[in-house]
């Protein structure tokens, strides 16, 4: 069943030939057929022999659930940053800085992860980065100062960074063609269920008469629910143990045992053992060499020629255009998303427009005011809504991105989701906002699907966690200064920051049509 890869990809694997089949639903003459020829099986003919079922639904819930767990720990921020404000005496560009840190750590981490991802492993080095996200995240609850929660937000996106890209590549080289599309989706969706999830623990948590004071050490009721953030995260690292290494994977790095036990368990799961269980006829007894692992040492100097591979000819014009809609998307998306608990405040406080209240709302010289905040349940309300107004789009996402195909999603949600935002400025009522801001959601979740779709199928398995490491570096480049740009223009005329959000996102959607549309082809 396996033979070495042609020399167009690196080391050893499956040889490539045109398929017999079109994905999943493989007719029992056309299995019979592969079955009964000497010929090596392309790996995703192997992999649809194995099945798709039960392993795959498992596999769906955890890594839904890490992917659920970066969207707690990220978006927690945005929660914390209202009621911090107070303990903490922060500003504007402050509370900006924070949110650009957790960034600047995500882009840090996307680039590390997504080559050790791609040199060592995908489950070794998404558990760690899972561990390292849910450390760090529980440490940032004890901060008593601006500095201290800066660095440690800093580091939990480290970790938040790399499990990001890896999942996604992890996850997608499971799954058999004609799968991916909706099955991708669905891992998308778990996204908005962490919206919701962390939105229901700010209601819950945040609001409580929690208050616990040692001397100048104090723990209150925002720290808390900074802690209990911390947790899904560890959750996530801990039921990866019960999943094998990516068989694809394996196989790239020529350890062909390894890939056959984790084809043959999925195939157990899936009660379909018979099918490979005759196929082992086709399969290479030989055992290729592993390659040497290289000292972490070296690991530096191989991602940055991992980073310039993305750039051959081959690979350039999907690596700059992706780059480019991602730095948009990550722009727009985030840089309004985590401000938006503040622009509903302001439009409670104004009693229109957020763009009609002047100066700094912040409360760090009322002690009054920041007793108030904690009781304003209509931050954690409208929140909570916005985040549920994903549904829609997660839904018509898995209708419809195998027979509309990515790029065609991807185009028009982003330049509909810039045109709803352009609209923000001149929202004179509270009720309005809420509603605009749901539809917002409900059409950005779009774009991020269909996103995390294309940079995971347009890449070779050799490149493909580099590559999303990579893009979702520039993303959050993006995010870093869509956080800085509110930060700093939000107080003197918000228009601005919003007017640019819009731009930027009609831009990154005009320019995916440049991308090649890869609905239904195989991965490399």
């Amino acid at each position: 069943m396996y033979a070495e890869e042609s020399t167009r990809q690196r080391g050893e694997g499956l040889q490539h030939r045109p398929s017999d089949a079109g994905g999943f639903d493989l007719s029992l003459q056309k299995k019979q057929q592969l079955l009964e020829n000497d010929a090596p099986i392309p790996y995703e003919q192997v992999i649809t022999l194995a099945g798709f079922g039960r392993f795959h639904y498992w596999l769906l819930l955890v890594c839904g659930w890490a992917n659920a767990s970066d969207a707690i720990e990220v978006l927690c921020v945005s929660f914390l940053l209202p009621f911090a404000e107070c303990d903490l005496k922060l500003v504007s560009s402050e509370k900006g800085l924070i949110t650009s840190f957790t960034f600047l750590g995500m882009m840090i981490g996307g680039l590390v992860w997504g080559v050790l991802s791609d040199s060592r492993g995908r489950k070794f080095t998404l558990q760690i980065a899972l561990l390292v996200n849910s450390l760090f995240g529980f440490l940032s609850s004890f901060s008593q100062n601006f500095t201290s929660l800066l660095i440690l937000r800093l580091l939990s996106g480290i970790g938040v960074g790399g499990s990001i890209p890896v999942v996604w590549s992890y996850f997608g080289e499971f799954l058999p063609k004609n799968r991916r599309g909706a099955m991708f989706s669905a891992l998308a969706s778990f996204w908005m269920m962490g919206n919701i999830v962390v939105a229901a623990l700010a209601w819950l948590i945040i609001p409580q008469p929690i208050d616990w004071s040692i001397g100048s050490f104090q723990y209150n009721s925002w720290r808390l629910f900074v802690a209990v953030c911390s947790l899904p995260s560890l959750i996530a690292m801990l039921l990866l143990f019960k999943l094998p290494e990516s068989p694809k994977f394996l196989l790239e790095r020529g350890r062909m045992i390894e890939c056959r036990s984790a084809l043959q368990r999925i195939s157990r799961i899936n009660k379909t053992v018979a099918n490979l269980e005759s196929a082992d006829s086709c399969i290479n007894t030989s055992e290729p060499k592993e390659r040497s692992r290289k000292p972490l040492s070296l690991l530096f100097k191989d991602g940055i020629a991992q980073i310039v591979a993305l750039f051959l000819p081959a690979w350039r014009i999907r690596s700059i255009v992706l780059s480019v809609t991602t730095f948009c998307l990550f722009f727009g998306y985030y840089g309004l998303w985590m401000w938006m608990p503040e622009l509903f405040k302001r439009m409670e406080m104004s009693g229109g427009a957020a763009c009609s209240w002047e100066g700094n709302v912040s409360f760090t010289n009322s002690s009054s005011s920041c007793e108030e905040v904690y009781h304003e349940t209509y931050l954690f309300v409208d929140s909570l809504l916005s985040a549920a107004s994903s549904l829609p789009g997660n839904i018509l996402t898995i209708l419809l991105m195998d027979r509309c195909g990515r790029r065609a999603i991807m185009v028009a949600s982003m330049v509909i989701s810039g045109g709803a935002v352009f609209l923000i400025p001149v929202i004179n009522s509270k009720i309005s906002g809420v509603i605009l801001s749901c539809f917002f959601g409900g059409v950005s979740v779009l774009s991020f699907n269909a996103l995390d779709c294309l940079s995971t199928e347009l890449f070779p398995t050799s490149l493909r966690s580099t590559a999303l490491g990579f893009t979702c570096g520039i993303g959050r480049i993006g995010a870093i200064l869509g956080n800085m740009a509110f930060g700093l223009m939000v107080d003197i005329n918000c228009a601005i920051p919003i007017v640019t959000v819009s731009s930027l996102l009609v831009i990154g959607g005009i320019v995916t049509l440049k991308l090649p549309e890869p609905t239904g082809k195989d991965i490399d």
